[in-house]
Order: structure tokens, then sequence, then C-alpha cells
């Protein structure tokens, strides 16, 4: 009982946000724009966690190598693939793509608003938590 009252709050405060002033979405193209073309600094620097965005994403890079890594991400520049919804719990955001050229699968991207701007959400918190349940249930709706 004590942990579903915990969650209320959060729960309460989601909202959807259009696109503007208060939206994630420049930033998350910028991003997906910097990583579209391999420049795993710039986009790290987008982070709330640069440190650990570039590792993460030169990881990756490696792993898969630079042509892949550059396709992986310019995947969601393709006229296909669109920003169904943005949602909020406070200044964190919930960016949901619709991946037409994978079959209408549904990926997430998770921002932060810090000092009047947004980054993207490399700290865990209850709030980004929250925010994987919505995406999650997006998911399961579009299956339904």
């Amino acid at each position: 009982m004590a942990l579903l009252l915990a969650a209320a709050p959060a729960l309460a405060q989601e909202r959807l946000i259009d696109p503007g002033p208060e939206s994630a979405r420049e930033t998350a193209l910028t991003v997906i724009q910097h990583l579209a073309a391999g420049e795993l600094e710039q986009a790290a620097a987008l982070s709330n966690a640069p440190k650990r965005r570039f590792e993460v994403l030169r990881d990756y890079r490696d792993s898969v190598g630079e042509e892949q890594f550059k396709r992986s991400f310019g995947r969601f520049l393709s006229p296909e693939n669109r920003l169904i919804a943005e949602v909020a719990i406070g200044p964190r955001r919930l960016l949901v793509w619709e991946l037409g050229e994978a079959g209408g699968e549904l990926a997430g991207q998770f921002y932060v608003e810090v000092d009047g701007k947004f980054l993207l959400d490399d700290v865990p918190s209850r709030e980004r938590d929250e925010l994987r349940r919505v995406l999650r249930r997006y998911r399961s709706e579009k299956k339904n």
C-alpha cells in the first residue's frame, strides 16, 4: 500500500507536451543529427552525464562499426519515422518515436530540463522509472 501511495504523485503529474518551448524535441533532433554524423562528443555534451554517455556511445560504435552506428541513429530522421508523443513528469521527458521502417516499433528517448535547456537524461530517478513504465504502456497499447 505504501508503494502505491508513493507512486501516486508521479502518476498524477504525467502530462502530454505539445511541440514548443516546453518540448525536448529540438534537443532530441540535434542529438540524433550528431549521432547520425558520428559526432559522439557533441551528442554526449548534450547529456546530464556526458562522460558516461560518451563511453556508452563509443562502446556501441565499436561493437557495430561506424557505418552501422550512423545508420542506427540516422533512421530517426527518416520520413517513415515520427515522434508520436512527448510525456512529462516534472522536468523529465519521454519522447516516443514510431519507427515506420521497423514495422511501427516504438522507441523512447529520455530528456531532462536543466537550467532552462534540455539534456539527455542519463541519471536514474524515480520519474525516469515512471516514464519507462509509460513507454511500456504505449508499446502494450500498440500491440492490442
